[in-house]
């Protein structure tokens, strides 16, 4: 049955059911929208459905006019939305948990839904939510959250589809944040061309990555282009025909500030330099050289000495030198897709050198980045996509000694009792997941080691990490770090791919928690008579 199908099938109950999911999430109210989620569920509705009707109802008060504030003299960050990002990632989690828990996922979208809207309001505790934590609590019922950029109608544009895709990117880059969305629903109109059209939104996201991060709390750390991600995602799950509501939500804010430009910058004038071997100069650039898009064809795989030596390039030494060494790898025939394989398996190694619960902000942001870059180099044919593996490669330069210089970027290994030799595999297995549970990265990790070592199931591991990640709730974005290292150990055929299995195992025991981390998932456990959750 289409969606369209379902949604015309639907009786007076799941309407009503809808309504009220509507109500509560207004509401703030986390328990009643679960509730109308376990109601939901009971009836059999569609994910694709449900999502599309989350994001329906989430879309209007989920942007922000601008991700800055400045506040008496002081420059203050207003975060990225996470709803999208939740809803894109229970597409992937809910099918690698047992049928009976599938639903786990998108229940932890609908508890956070309530609590991330309007957050412009939240970080000046003039609205309750996620974003509020640690303010003054709010006595009085909530207002209602302000919508901050109203929908739009499509405008459309003439000429060749490479022209009109110039002059959206000029209103992004511009800020003409209406301007820029209208003329993009009129571009997402024709069939024909919406693959490009969405290739183009992704790009644009990619591209927008700050050049600095010690000392910096106003993140512009790639979310453009997860945002972007989980539009084409969600989109596609629920057919175009019925997905306004995700370009509302997702492509609008592509065009808010601030915008920042100067990595990728850089990553043209790396071709120019290293790859063409011209003197930068004044004069305007644009498109691609026949060089690049030749580099861009390469597929030879790095050796596991080649990528260890690109890595510790990487992740050791300052600019230039990773610049030169990547540089060095593409002019010498290695494959573009390739080497952000081992770039992957280097933003692994950063999250596992991570050790303090506030320090994941840079070190998983960087992480998404590499996945997302994946996956546009796995879904679009984008004649750009060689630059981006410079800013894929800076932004994990500048990671790695961000950690170093907060104090933080260093391996911390556990010791496992003697009787861990002799423990089986599902033993192995049920210690690392307590250890999890336990929050305790380091055990954790070392339990993972220890079944990793015995040749353990590597795909009970991944499901399992799945379910564990989809348990502990409150912020989902953090659950979809664990999606994306677990997509990419499927995808990745670098030298060390294991290293990406660790990884999620020290980011879900170790990341910043909120309040009663399990509560969700225990009340979908009591709702839907799942034993093992309640």
């Amino acid at each position: 049955m289409s969606l369209a199908e379902a949604v015309n099938d639907q009786s007076a109950s799941t309407r009503a059911l809808y309504e009220k999911l509507e109500d509560r999430v207004l509401a703030r109210d986390q328990v009643g929208a679960s509730e109308c989620y376990y109601g939901l569920v009971r009836e059999g509705r569609p994910l694709p459905e449900m999502l599309r009707e989350a994001v329906r109802i989430h879309g209007p008060y989920t942007h922000v006019p601008y991700h800055e504030r400045i506040d008496d003299g002081f420059v203050n960050f207003v975060n990225n939305d996470h709803c999208l990002l939740s809803a894109r990632a229970t597409l992937h989690l809910s099918k690698w948990l047992p049928a009976e828990m599938a639903g786990l996922p998108m229940a932890q979208t609908i508890w956070y839904i309530p609590t991330g809207l309007d957050i412009w309001n939240q970080k000046i505790n003039k609205a309750p939510g996620h974003y509020a934590r640690g303010m003054a609590p709010q006595t009085s019922a909530p207002p209602k959250p302000v919508v901050h950029w109203p929908d739009q109608e499509a405008e459309h544009l003439d000429g060749p589809l490479r022209d009109r895709l110039d002059q959206w990117m000029t209103l992004v880059h511009r800020g003409r944040v209406l301007e820029a969305y209208r003329v993009f629903l009129g571009l997402m109109q024709n069939k024909a061309e919406r693959k490009a059209v969405l290739a183009e939104l992704v790009f644009a996201g990619l591209i927008d990555l700050q050049d600095r991060a010690f000392l910096n709390r106003s993140y512009t750390t790639g979310h453009k282009s997860y945002r972007a991600r989980a539009t084409v995602e969600l989109g596609t799950a629920i057919g175009w025909d019925d997905a306004h509501a995700v370009l509302y939500a997702g492509a609008l804010d592509i065009a808010v500030g601030p915008r920042w430009y100067s990595t990728y910058e850089m990553a043209c004038n790396c071709v120019t330099h290293y790859l063409e071997r011209q003197k930068i100069s004044a004069i305007p650039y644009a498109g691609t050289t026949a060089g690049e898009l030749a580099l861009l064809a390469n597929s030879e795989a790095l050796s596991a000495t080649e990528a260890e030596a690109f890595l510790e390039v990487v992740l050791r030494q300052h600019e230039p030198a990773y610049l030169e060494a990547l540089s060095r790898l593409l002019l010498a025939g290695k494959g573009p897709r390739q080497i952000l394989d081992v770039l992957q398996i280097g933003a692994a190694q950063v999250l596992l050198e991570t050790q303090d619960s506030l320090n994941f902000s840079i070190s998983q942001h960087c992480y998404e980045y590499c996945n997302t870059l994946g996956w546009f180099y796995d879904s679009f044919e984008h004649p750009q996509r060689l630059k981006l593996l410079y800013s894929a490669a800076s932004f994990l330069n500048r990671n790695a000694w961000h950690q170093r210089d907060i104090g933080d970027g260093r391996t911390s290994a556990a010791e496992l009792p003697a009787v861990a030799e002799r423990m089986s595999e599902p033993q192995l297995l049920e210690r690392t997941l307590a250890a999890i549970v336990a929050l305790d990265g380091p055990q954790a990790v070392a339990w993972a080691r220890a079944y990793l070592a015995g040749s353990g199931d590597r795909q009970k591991l991944v499901q399992q990490l799945a379910l564990t990640a989809c348990r502990l709730g409150n912020d989902p974005h953090n659950q979809e770090i664990a999606q994306c290292l677990l997509e990419d150990y499927a995808k990745n055929r670098g030298f060390d791919r294991d290293r990406l299995l660790l990884a999620c195992v020290q980011h879900t025991a170790a990341h910043r928690k909120y309040g009663d981390f399990l509560e969700c998932g225990r009340r979908y456990g009591r709702a839907m008579g799942v034993a093992a959750l309640a």
